[in-house]
């Protein structure tokens, strides 16, 4: 190519934001971090909101500074799933957008299983049944503030939100559509029957487009403001994790992923959905990826449990780095007591080392006393996790799985990467760290024609980024141990 193809990539997690640009010289990607932010969400009188607008000064920071830095042909979008904002019918937000882990979605799922059956609901949309889902924050909405969903217009995802101030257009991406549990998995539009039977607005919802689809134009507006031109905003894979899998730096066909963050997503990519009594048992999630592919996977607490202790320590006068806490678990004895990870008292934010302390004297295990033995357990419970959810994913696509490709910031996590591969008995392959900023930039350069397809993308990725293989150890007493993590969380093998 005649000069390196140059996009910017903002990537929007749970506690931060980047904007990162993305520089192809048609063999490899280097990336570029021009901006970095905090993202912390605002409790008030009982309700955790994003600060949204905070965040829209953020991405207008990064497209100075990515001016600055030489400038850009487009621009992409991504964040966690399931969260939105409400526009009247003058594209005005009604109020911030509210965080998937308030807890106003408590007891929402039963009363929607009082409407929809629960095995109709998964029939029509595959995907996983979670609290924080949007149908059940909907619902929420319709049962206790209904006045609210008579006045909104509209409804857009976060990573579609974020475009729409960017451009003054409305339209839902297809990936972040699909965490909604509202999208009809054969059609892949809407589900008038899901609506109909919640009582929730059909006309809140924008046509769908495909990832990789121009969203809009830069508005004017914003270039006045930034002092840039106009250019595309795509509209990449708008959740994180799809973007994520779009980096895996896979040259097989069937691969087995762990995009390792604040939440842990593993699993493999499909051509087609798996929706059968297997996978509604195990509630396994069928959601949508670029070029319509199927992320089949199990959305797992991950580093939270690690990154909330840490804050609740800060919180009792005890400041400890994550380097710290490795090594103070790394000194604890193993195997004394597991937890799930996915219990339901480990999702609000607060005291996570006691209610570890409380889960284990609840199922009759031994009670971790130190930090170091509480990072222990919920290192352990991590890996183990992985690999109960690795057996349920084998089981349900028939398939065998030589390695584990370990992408996102848990890469860094040296003793959890060491952990899965000898909890899971196969080689860890750990990287891209950037994957889910890479996968952004993957779907832009697409779109802009500078790459073919998704395994062109993936090939350079793997160009471009420095991988490390961590070989299972100590399998005898993992096997053993996994037997004991089965019986204390109530696990079924």
């Amino acid at each position: 190519m005649d000069k390196p193809v140059r996009v910017l990539a903002f990537d929007f997690g749970a506690s931060s934001g980047r904007a990162i640009l993305g520089i192809f010289d048609g063999e490899r990607i280097e990336l570029r971090e021009v901006h970095r932010f905090s993202n912390d969400p605002v409790d008030v009188r009982g309700t955790t909101y994003w600060d949204v607008l905070r965040l829209f000064y953020e991405i207008k920071q990064g497209i100075v500074k990515a001016k600055l830095e030489g400038g850009f042909d487009s621009i992409g979008i991504d964040t966690w799933g399931v969260d939105f904002g409400l526009l009247d019918e003058f594209g005005c937000l009604l109020e911030n957008p509210v965080h998937y882990r308030d807890l106003r979605t408590r007891g929402m799922i039963e009363e929607a299983f009082e409407r929809i059956p629960k095995e109709t609901f998964y029939q029509k949309t595959g995907i996983q049944f979670m609290e924080l889902n949007t149908v059940f924050q909907l619902l929420s909405l319709r049962k206790y503030r209904p006045h609210l969903l008579e006045r909104a217009d509209r409804l857009l995802f976060m990573p579609d939100l974020f475009a729409y101030l960017l451009t003054g257009e409305k339209h839902t991406e297809y990936s972040i559509a699909t965490t909604s549990q509202l999208i009809d998995i054969e059609t892949k539009t809407w589900s008038g029957e899901i609506l109909d039977a919640l009582d929730i607005p059909r006309r809140l919802f924008c046509d769908i487009l495909p990832s990789g689809t121009v969203s809009g134009m830069l508005g004017e507006d914003v270039c006045a403001e930034c002092g840039v031109p106009s250019v595309p905003v795509i509209a990449v894979c708008g959740h994180d994790t799809q973007s994520a899998i779009s980096a895996v730096p896979s040259d097989e066909k069937d691969f087995v992923f762990l995009s390792s963050g604040t939440w842990s997503l593993f699993g493999t990519e499909l051509d087609k959905p798996i929706v059968n009594e297997t996978s509604l048992r195990i509630n396994v999630t069928n959601e949508g990826g670029y070029g319509y592919a199927t992320g089949f996977l199990k959305n797992i607490i991950g580093l939270w449990l690690i990154q909330e202790s840490r804050r609740q320590w800060a919180r009792e006068g005890e400041n400890y780095s994550y380097a710290d806490l490795e090594r103070l678990a790394l000194a604890a004895e193993p195997f004394r007591c597991f937890i799930d990870p996915d219990a339901p008292e480990f999702v609000p934010r607060g005291d996570i080392p006691g209610r570890v302390r409380a889960y284990c004297e609840k199922t009759g295990q031994y009670v971790p006393q130190s930090v170091g033995e509480i990072m222990r357990c919920i290192y352990e419970s991590l890996a183990m996790k992985y690999r109960q959810t690795l057996e349920k994913i084998t089981l349900c696509t028939g398939k065998t799985y030589g390695k584990i490709h370990v992408i996102g910031g848990g890469v860094k996590d040296t003793l959890l990467c060491r952990m899965t591969a000898d909890a899971c008995g196969v080689p860890v392959l750990a990287g891209p760290i950037e994957a889910t900023v890479l996968g952004n930039i993957a779907v832009q350069l697409i779109a802009g024609g500078a790459v073919q397809d998704i395994a062109q993308a993936r090939a350079i990725i793997a160009r471009s980024e420095t991988l490390r293989t961590y070989d299972p150890e100590a399998q005898d007493a993992w096997q053993q141990a996994f037997a004991r993590y089965l019986q204390a969380t109530g696990a079924e093998q």
